[in-house]
């Protein structure tokens, strides 16, 4: 039990996909988004936190995500507000090119496993009701709204 604590320092810096986002279905997002110790509790990192509910933003050109991105900054981000999945549903529509823009990016519950490496690492590692910054995956670049976790 002891143990768990003192994981933090070999653990959470260099896990990546595998430890940080589990142990946030919790409830606790405040340390979720810190990763302070929350990675030595499982080095796989597949049998905890096992679905994720978010909406994204895809857009093949960097140019293009960042003006979405600047569209959630100017409305909320920037005074430290969330933003509000409505909100990032209607800049979803305008901006993302993947085919769940129609639906503001709503991408519904996923299982760990079944999106591609860098979108999970970040889908789970995002705490609930926080927009993450933009990112590249193979498909081009997203931004994420993570919207709930379960087991």
């Amino acid at each position: 039990m002891g143990k768990d604590s003192k994981a933090k320092d070999s653990k959470a810096k260099d896990s990546g996909a595998k430890g940080k986002g589990k142990q946030a279905a919790s409830g606790s997002d405040e340390n979720a988004s810190k990763g302070k110790g929350k990675g030595g509790k499982a080095a796989d990192g597949l049998g905890t936190c096992t679905y994720v509910k978010a909406r994204h933003i895809l857009c093949e050109k960097q140019g293009k995500i960042n003006e979405a991105y600047k569209k959630l900054q100017d409305g909320w981000l920037s005074n430290g507000d969330k933003v509000p999945p409505a909100e990032f549903a209607k800049v979803a529509q305008e901006y993302s090119e993947c085919p769940s823009g129609k639906k503001g990016g709503d991408l519904g519950w996923f299982p760990r496993g079944k999106m591609a490496g860098p979108f999970q690492e970040v889908a789970f590692n995002t705490p609930v009701g926080v927009t993450s910054a933009p990112f590249k995956s193979t498909h081009g670049y997203h931004i994420i709204l993570s919207e709930g976790r379960k087991n």
